[in-house]
Parts: C-alpha cells; sequence; structure tokens
C-alpha cells in the first residue's frame, strides 16, 4: 500500500493550525486562511473541487448571516456590558460583602457569587474576569488576602459564563447540533450551580484551616441597622437578579425564544443603568462600541471556521476521526473518556469557540451512534455530551499556557501580582472542575432532570 500525501491532508490541517496560533495572527484568518490553502492544494492533488469553495459561502449565508437564533448573541453581550459599565455590578460585590461578613472568606465567597449572578448576564469571559479583577482584586489584596487564592477565586468565578445560562456558547452549540437552546440552558442550570458550590466550599474550607490566607472583613463593614441593610438589599441586590430571572424565566416557562429573552435583558439592563443615574452618552458609547466590537470578532471566527470544518471534511478528516476511533476499541464509556481528554488536551492551547467549531461537529456524530444502555437513552446523548463539553471547556480558560482568563487577568491586576500567583491559584480550581465534569459523566440526570422533568 503506497503513500499518498493527500490521505493525510485532515490531519495536517490541524498541525497547520496549531502551528499559525502560535504567530499572534488573527484566529480568524487563520482558520480560513488554511481552509482556502488546503483547498487549493486539494485542487492540486485532485481531491477537493474548486466549485466547493462556493458551497462554503452558502454555508456562511445559510449558517450564518441567516441564522436567527444567533442574534441573541450581541443582546446578551449589550446587556452584561451594560451591568458593569454602569456600576450595577459593583454595587452587587459591596453588598455581597455586606451579607457575608461574618463568614470565613466572606469576601472570596462574595466574589464568587458575584461571579455566579454575572454569569447568568453575558457569557463574554473576557468582559468578566476584567471587571471582577478591577473591582475585586486590590480590595482582596487590601484585607490581606492570599495572592493565588484571591487571583484563583476571581478566575475561577468569571469563567462560569460560560457554562451557566444564557451562556453564548450554549446558543453556539444548540445552533452547531440542532438542538434546542432552552433544552441546553435548563441543562446547564445544574452543573453550573454545582461548580460555584465546589468554589464555595473550597474558600469555606482553606478559610476555616488557614484564617490567615482569607482574613475576615471587619464587622462594622456595611448599615448599622437591619432597616438600613434590607433597604441596601432592596436597592442593589434584588434588581439584576429579578432581570436574570425575567430573562430566564421566559425561555424556561416558554413565554420567549432565547433571542426575544435577550433584548429583555439588554433593555432591562438600560432601565436599570437609568435608575441608578449612570447611564449618559458616554457610557452607552463605550457599551455600544464594546458590544459590537465583541459581536464582530465572535462572528468573524464563525465565517473563518465555517471555511475550515468545510475543507477538512470534504478531505475526509471525518472518516479518519471515525477510523481512528475504532481502531481504540474501548468501548462507548471509553470512548468518551478519549473524547474528554482531547478536548482537555485542546484547551491548553485553543479557545474555546475553535474547540467548539471545530470538534463539536466532528465529535457528535461519533457520539451519536454509541450506545450507553439503559444508562442513558439515545434521545438524550446529544445534550448530555453538549453540557459536558461545556463544562471541560471552563479549563481551557485557566489552564496555561494559553488560559485565557490568566492573561485577561494579568493585563489589569496590579502590579505586585505576578504570572506565577495566577498559575498556583488556578489549580484547585481547576481540579475542582475537572470533578464536576466526572461528577456529570457518572450522574447525567445532573444536566437531563431539569430538562426531562419540564419540557416533557
Amino acid at each position: 500500500m503506497g503513500f499518498y500525501i493527500e490521505d493525510y491532508f485532515p490531519l495536517l490541517m490541524f498541525v497547520a493550525l496549531g502551528a499559525l496560533l502560535f504567530t499572534g495572527y488573527p484566529v480568524a484568518l487563520v482558520l480560513g486562511g488554511i481552509g482556502i490553502a488546503f483547498g487549493t492544494l486539494g485542487i492540486a492533488f485532485d481531491v477537493f473541487s474548486g466549485i466547493e469553495f462556493f458551497n462554503i459561502i452558502v454555508r456562511i449565508h445559510g449558517g450564518i448571516v441567516e441564522n436567527l437564533v444567533l442574534t441573541a448573541i450581541p443582546m446578551f453581550i449589550f446587556m452584561g456590558t451594560m451591568l458593569e459599565k454602569s456600576g450595577v455590578a459593583a454595587d452587587l460585590l459591596n453588598t455581597l460583602q455586606v451579607l457575608l461578613r461574618r463568614i470565613p472568606g466572606g469576601l472570596a465567597l462574595a466574589v464568587t457569587m458575584l461571579g455566579t449572578i454575572m454569569a447568568a448576564t453575558t457569557g463574554i469571559i473576557g468582559a468578566s474576569v476584567v471587571m471582577m479583577t478591577l473591582m475585586a482584586l486590590p480590595v482582596m489584596l487590601e484585607r490581606g488576602y492570599n495572592k493565588p487564592l484571591a487571583t484563583g477565586t476571581i478566575a475561577s468565578s468569571g469563567t462560569l459564563g460560560i457554562l451557566i445560562p444564557p451562556s453564548i456558547m450554549l446558543v453556539i452549540m444548540g445552533d452547531l447540533l440542532a438542538t434546542s437552546v432552552g433544552t441546553l440552558f435548563l441543562a446547564a442550570i445544574f452543573p453550573g450551580l454545582i461548580l460555584a458550590g465546589f468554589y464555595m466550599l473550597y474558600i469555606l474550607a482553606i478559610s476555616a484551616l488557614k484564617p490567615e490566607l482569607a482574613p475576615p472583613l471587619p464587622r462594622e463593614l456595611g448599615p448599622d441597622s437591619l432597616g438600613e441593610l434590607i433597604l441596601l438589599v432592596l436597592r442593589t441586590f434584588l434588581p439584576p437578579v429579578l432581570l436574570i430571572v425575567l430573562v430566564l424565566g421566559s425561555i424556561f416557562g416558554g413565554y420567549a425564544t432565547p433571542t426575544e429573552a435577550a433584548g429583555v435583558g439588554a433593555l432591562g439592563a438600560t432601565v436599570l443603568a437609568i435608575g441608578r443615574k449612570r447611564l449618559n452618552f458616554a457610557t452607552l458609547k463605550e457599551v455600544v462600541q464594546r458590544t459590537a466590537l465583541t459581536n464582530a470578532m465572535l462572528f468573524f471566527i464563525f465565517v473563518g471556521a465555517t471555511a475550515f470544518s468545510y475543507v477538512f471534511r470534504s478531505l475526509g478528516g471525518d472518516d479518519m476521526v471515525v477510523d481512528f476511533v475504532e481502531s481504540l476499541g474501548v468501548g462507548p464509556w471509553g470512548l468518551l473518556f478519549v473524547l474528554m481528554g482531547i478536548v482537555f488536551l485542546l484547551g491548553f492551547f485553543f479557545d474555546w469557540v475553535e474547540i467548539t467549531l471545530i470538534v463539536l461537529p466532528i465529535f457528535t456524530p461519533i457520539i451519536e451512534l454509541l450506545d450507553f444502555g439503559t444508562h442513558l437513552p439515545s434521545e438524550q446523548i446529544v445534550p448530555w455530551f453538549a453540557i459536558l463539553v461545556a463544562v471541560n471547556l471552563q479549563t481551557s480558560f485557566l489552564t496555561p499556557p494559553f488560559g485565557f482568563a490568566l492573561f485577561y487577568m494579568k493585563g489589569v491586576a496590579p502590579r505586585s501580582v505576578r504570572i506565577e500567583h495566577i498559575y498556583k491559584g488556578i489549580i484547585p480550581f481547576v481540579l475542582l472542575q475537572l470533578c464536576g465534569l466526572g461528577l456529570v459523566m457518572a450522574f447525567p440526570e445532573i444536566a437531563l432532570w431539569l430538562p426531562t422533568t419540564l419540557l416533557d
């Protein structure tokens, strides 16, 4: 049997992708450029037709431009950015500090709770991590917090937005897998809350065992009377929480599509900013600009990933992956571990957008063919797998050398915080994320009980 270089084009595409991402060129240009380059090579080796390039344009138009589900993305970005820029999030953190001041590690717990609440406003991790670093890290350092614990808490809680709905990643996954976004939102709630619970239990334990790592907040912090405390909660805590409940409740109750709920969220965040007298032209301009730039970046990557994935599959990449998987002979659960391991390792080098848009369409058809017996009905395999990937991708923001949350944090952290403090701080939280992943793998009902109960 002869050696034919064209048979290895799909593998070489991933090698080229890994190499060119290190050059610093925009990811969208790298993805699209590799797709076009290998499509051209395929024409030269007679394994790809030039007319197929037009199919890429059709897929971009039909799958992205005309996709109404994706219109939810800019409005969710606007919602979270408005809450951040208008100071609503800062007020929320201050209230949480007051409520938790008598609990060991109260400030770190407040940061984790803020991250959980803000995760339900936007899935843009860069914005969440930068915002929380600027707001919380100087305060934690001033209170004498251990630097690794402070940075690990902020980085891990800031990445919860990738999983907790209304996650932008779940919107994209629902479109890629032709699965209801509402189903994925429901399936992600318990896994997301479990991760947040793991973080808080760890903070409580480490603060109780080593109080010097997380000094308690002063008891005199906050209002003096119960009436003032209730007023503070009603003014700064209740409105954003009610907005989140309104947005998610309208989706889960079937009263609104994710796109419609996103519009309600964007309007609600603007109303909150007006109510707090924090909205002016400069703030609105900055929110709109950041929303537009973030949205443009995401959709540019969609275009590049569409070109990459089409050429990859046209050159036989799907068959190569299937043949490799079948050669392992490890059974359905063993194969699931292998696929999760691949996603975890890719998270060391790639962002969630590339992993989702490239890997998910390749892995999902393989998962659909597996039989997990009575442990998992076939119609629930795809939503479960999507949530497993989402939980797994939490780690992609924290694992070096390219943990993007770490870079976001280092870019705005005080100079006294070194990168080794951040790397050391995220280790226990990555281990907690892997524990959460294992829990959802072992007990699929954690993810599937809520959508099964509410949607059946």
